[in-house]
């Protein structure tokens, strides 16, 4: 399976994961030219921006930790152009779904948004 389709695959094994835990996914990879987000979902209070990272192992450590400052301020980027398109008065929060081998952690507010609103 190539990269794409593997990421595909998990993330949607994360979104039926969130879904069970109450969050409605709104999207799935949404793009713009600054950049993607993997999922966006929502709870009664937060619009979520939720990265999701996979490993077969932790061998190379944990799929969380490749979350760099770098993406975290590109989704970030991405986030303040969805929030302000659609109009979105709720709090932002970004979230990190760790999937390695079979297990999932979910990492909720993650990291703090980067850069002006």
């Amino acid at each position: 399976m190539n990269k794409r389709k593997t990421g595909t695959a998990y993330e949607e094994i994360a979104a039926n994961y969130l879904r069970k835990q109450g969050i409605h996914i709104i999207t799935m990879n949404y793009r713009i030219t600054q950049g993607e987000v993997d999922l966006i979902g929502e709870d009664k209070e937060n619009i979520i921006f939720i990265e999701v990272k996979y490993r077969k192992t932790a061998s190379y450590g944990e799929p969380w930790e490749a979350v760099s400052i770098h993406k975290q301020k590109q989704i970030c980027k991405v986030a303040r152009q969805y929030c302000y398109s659609k109009r979105i008065k709720k709090q932002v929060r970004y979230d990190i779904v760790s999937i390695c081998g079979e297990e999932i952690r979910w990492f909720q507010n993650a990291f703090e948004h980067m850069g002006q609103w």
